[in-house]
């Protein structure tokens, strides 16, 4: 087995969410497309795959609003595995043509996979032997601590046609003791279902980190600060956020409005009680991070300046104006989860305009930061190559971002266009490849570029359009692209760099 990357060596990496991934249904999935990807990673000279969150997602189809921060997408569970198993027919894993190939189309694939993954649900009750019984047993006694209530809440949300839970009757809404029996006995098959769906996912997860491992890669995940109001997080831990008895925020989350935004950005997640985590010595907030941990081998905290201070907006406001700043709990929850958990991987989302105790903040921990080559230029020298420090992890773009090629087609300033071209070293440059050549040559200790770039496609593929409300996290790259050419060109270019 290859020795494992860490972030203080030199290494590169590749940005792609599972759901990008070729397939035949409709959505990348933890199949042998994802176990492929590795294999060309691994090829590439590549030492880290990126990806976004991987929990189930809910409005706007976000992995960044997920209903849960601890299970997985039934949507990333793969159909030809299941087939492998005997849990499915091979004709239930056929590819589904009316699903396109280059897009996630979410609202028909939700409903396909989810009626496969019923059929896998039911043939597992049918047939399982005793092994795999345990295993399932095994599984949940693991998750004891967030996976009943995760299945439940999935379940009521079924029963009552995917409302929040804020509208939900009040004695499960305020989860009444004996409520929530009723309503574990009248769902009991819908609550293990979503059990089931979470075991397979789960073991197929574990099967792509050991392949992983073997190829000497490194899996980097993402963990949201927030967590939405309607979520299991936010429904069974109804103390440990900002909302009053009737389940409501009192504050939500957001950014003050700014030279980009003179609104702010109102994102509507609760704020946290942190005062009741810190009453409960974090726990909720270490078992997220261990969670995080099982699956990937370091983790990006988006929003890490979250930790210093939150712009906190009174719930019901139509824009982010109005807001007051609330101190986060700072040294003392990473002092708790250095404690509990021992080092970590752990890398500090701080873009944006950050103020000095963010820094201190990192760097007293040891954390890398992030820098972005987009977001370079005259005004912002700390985002160009030459500036990068080695205890970072440095990207030509994020998932937030446009393509490289994009970005750069979309720059009307000649003199600015002029002032990259110089960043670059470049007279005539190459776009994306001078780009990807300038961030793998910096200094950063790891070097991170989304497939999108090695690909050299423009903004058709780009993931995520913040602001935007349709038409997000919908993009695949295509069977094929990966090709023995791309593979030897980037491989060189690594070598070149020396990562």
């Amino acid at each position: 087995m290859a020795p494992r990357p860490t972030l203080k060596t030199r290494t590169a990496g590749v940005l792609l969410h599972p759901t990008s991934l070729p397939g035949p249904h409709g959505v990348g999935d933890l199949g042998e497309g994802a176990l492929s990807f590795a294999g060309f990673l691994a090829e590439c000279g590549q030492r880290w795959w990126q990806t976004l969150p991987v929990g189930p997602t809910g409005g706007g189809n976000s992995p960044y609003s997920a209903l849960s921060s601890f299970a997985g997408s039934p949507f990333l569970v793969s159909l030809e595995a299941l087939a492998e198993e005997k849990l499915l027919l091979h004709e239930d894993a056929r590819p589904a043509e009316h699903l396109p190939a280059d897009r996630v189309l979410y609202e028909a694939v939700i409903p396909y996979k989810e009626e496969r993954l019923k059929r896998a649900y039911e043939a597992f009750e049918r047939g399982a032997g005793d092994a795999a019984r345990e295993e399932f047993r095994a599984f949940a006694a693991a998750k004891a601590g967030w996976l009943p209530d995760f299945a439940l809440y999935m379940a009521l949300k079924r029963a009552h046609g995917g409302r929040s839970w804020t509208e939900w009757p009040v004695e499960v809404r305020s989860r009444r003791p004996e409520a929530l029996d009723v309503a574990r006995r009248a769902l009991a098959l819908e609550v293990r279902f979503h059990e089931f769906v979470q075991f397979q996912f789960d073991r197929q997860w574990n099967r792509l980190r050991g392949r992983c491992e073997s190829l000497g890669i490194g899996l980097i995940g993402d963990i949201p600060i927030f967590a939405p109001l309607d979520s299991a997080d936010v429904w069974a831990r109804q103390d440990l956020f900002d909302i009053d008895p009737e389940g409501l925020p009192r504050t939500v989350a957001g950014v003050p409005p700014d030279v980009f935004n003179e609104n702010g950005q109102l994102w509507g997640h609760p704020q946290y009680a942190w005062g009741a985590h810190r009453a409960d010595g974090y726990a909720w907030w270490i078992a997220r991070v261990r969670s995080a941990f099982s699956r990937f081998h370091a983790v990006r905290i988006d929003h890490f300046v979250g930790f210093h201070r939150t712009w906190a907006i009174p719930y019901g406001a139509p824009n982010a104006r109005e807001g007051t700043w609330l101190p986060g709990p700072g040294g003392e929850f990473f002092r708790a989860l250095r404690a509990a958990c021992g080092f970590l991987e752990l890398i500090a989302e701080d873009l944006g305009i950050v103020p000095r105790e963010v820094e201190e903040l990192r760097d007293g921990f040891d954390l890398p930061g992030i820098r972005v080559l987009q977001f370079g230029g005259p005004e912002c020298g700390m985002h160009l190559p030459r500036a990068y420090p080695r205890r970072c992890l440095a990207a030509t773009g994020t998932h937030d971002n446009d393509t490289s090629k994009g970005w750069y087609a979309s720059l009307w300033d000649p003199k600015f266009r002029e002032f990259i071209d110089r960043a670059l070293g470049a007279g005539a440059p190459e776009i994306p490849w001078d780009m990807i050549r300038g961030v793998l040559a910096s200094e950063a200790d790891t070097a991170v570029v989304p497939l999108q770039d090695y690909l050299g496609l423009g903004s058709e593929a780009r993931m995520n359009r913040p602001g935007e409300p349709w038409g997000n996290w919908e993009w695949r790259f295509p069977a094929g692209a990966l090709t023995p050419a791309l593979s030897s060109r980037v491989r060189a270019l690594v070598q070149a760099t020396r990562r």
